[in-house]
C-alpha cells in the first residue's frame, strides 16, 4: 500500500516586528487592575521578567498589533488564584471590525508569545469568538464564506514554551478562519468544561507540535470543528476517560452554514496516556455526522452543511500513534 501524502506546508510568512514597549506601557502592564483599567492594548513589544505578574488582561487587536512579540522569560499573566470569566479573556488577539461598509476586517499578523505561564485562557479570532456570532452566521450565508472568514482572522500567531493554566474555559480557542497559528513545546493544563483546543470552523493549516495536555476536561482534548490541513504531531496526551481528538463539522449550531469539512489534516506521532478501565478511542474521524440537536438550523441554503449534516472529512492522516497506560509511564 502506498504511504499517504501529507499536505504541503503553507508559505512561509513575512516576519515583521513591533518597536518594544517603552517603560510607561510596562508599569501600565504590572500596576494592579483598576475598574476604570483592567486591560491594556498592546501595540509594542513587551519583555518581561521572572517574577513578574501582569494581572490586567492584554489585548492585541488589529494590524497595530502586527509583529508584537511578548517574551515572558517566565513571567505570569493573569490570576492562578481566580476563577476565569468566559468573557474576560487573559489574552485576546482578535481583529478590528470594518470601519464602514465594504472596508476589510483589520487583522493582526506574525505575533510571537514565548515562555509564559497564562493563567485564564487565551482567544484568538476575527469576525466573532465562534461559529454562532453573527457577522459569521451573516456571511455563512453566502458562497466564500470560507475565504472571507481566512481573511478577516488573524494569522501567523506563533506560541512557544508556554504553559496555559485554564479554570473553566476552553485554555486555547481558535476561533472562525484563523490560520497557521503555532502551539508548540508548550503545555495546556488546569480544568476546562469543555476541551484543552478548540479549532473552530473554517480556521486551517494551524501546527500543535511538541505539547504537553493535561487538562482535565469535560470532552474530547482536541476538537477539530470544520478545520482543515492542520498537524497535530509529536504531543503526549493525559486523558481520564475522555478522548483525544475528534475531527467532525458542527452542523447549524447558531443557524450558521459550516463550509468547510475537517479534511487534510495529519494528527501522527502523538502519545495517548490513559487510565481505567474504560476509555474513549484517542481519535475519532467524523466524529458527529449530523447526530446534532442543531443541524437543522442552518436550512435553507444550497451548500455546505445546509444541504449536508455529515462531516464529510477527506484525506486525514492520523496514524501512527501511541496509546500507553498512564500508570506504566509513572513508574
Amino acid at each position: 500500500m502506498p504511504a499517504l501524502a501529507m499536505p504541503p506546508d503553507p508559505p512561509a510568512l513575512v516576519r515583521t516586528a513591533a518597536a518594544p514597549c517603552d517603560a510607561t506601557v510596562r508599569a501600565r502592564l504590572l500596576a494592579p487592575p483598576t475598574a476604570d483599567e483592567d486591560s491594556v492594548a498592546l501595540t509594542c513589544s513587551l519583555r518581561l521578567e521572572r517574577g513578574d505578574q501582569v494581572l490586567k488582561r492584554i489585548v492585541l487587536e488589529g494590524s497595530a498589533a502586527s509583529g508584537v512579540a511578548i517574551d515572558c522569560d517566565g513571567a505570569a499573566i493573569g490570576r492562578p488564584d481566580a476563577p476565569a470569566r468566559l468573557d474576560a479573556v487573559t489574552l485576546a488577539i482578535r481583529s478590528r471590525p470594518p470601519s464602514g461598509p465594504g472596508e476589510p476586517w483589520d487583522r493582526p499578523a506574525d505575533i510571537r508569545i514565548r515562555d509564559c505561564a497564562v493563567f485564564g485562557h487565551v482567544r484568538i479570532w476575527g469576525m466573532g469568538v465562534n461559529g454562532q456570532a453573527p457577522p459569521v452566521r451573516a456571511s455563512s450565508r453566502s458562497l466564500g464564506h470560507t475565504e472571507r472568514a481566512q481573511a478577516a482572522a488573524p494569522t501567523g500567531v506563533t506560541i512557544t514554551g508556554t504553559t496555559i493554566t485554564a479554570s473553566g474555559p476552553i485554555p486555547l480557542y481558535l476561533g472562525p478562519g484563523v490560520t497557521r497559528v503555532i502551539l508548540r513545546d508548550s503545555r495546556l493544563a488546569g480544568t476546562s468544561v469543555a476541551t484543552a483546543l478548540y479549532l473552530d470552523a473554517e480556521s486551517a493549516e494551524n501546527r500543535i507540535e511538541n505539547n504537553d495536555v493535561t487538562t482535565q476536561t469535560g470532552r474530547e482534548a482536541i476538537a477539530v470543528d470544520g478545520s482543515a490541513r492542520n498537524r497535530i504531531t509529536g504531543n503526549r496526551f493525559t486523558l481520564d476517560g475522555r478522548g483525544g481528538v475528534r475531527l467532525y463539522r458542527n452542523c447549524g449550531e447558531g443557524g450558521t452554514v459550516r463550509h468547510q469539512t475537517p479534511s487534510d489534516n495529519v494528527v501522527t506521532g502523538n502519545t495517548f496516556r490513559v487510565s481505567g478501565l474504560f476509555q474513549a478511542e484517542p481519535i475519532v474521524v467524523n466524529s458527529r455526522n449530523g447526530w446534532r440537536l442543531s443541524c437543522g438550523e442552518d436550512a435553507g441554503y444550497p451548500f455546505g452543511s445546509s444541504i449536508d449534516n455529515s462531516d464529510g472529512g477527506t484525506g486525514n492522516v492520523v496514524a501512527p500513534n501511541t496509546v500507553a497506560p498512564l500508570r506504566r509511564l509513572r513508574e
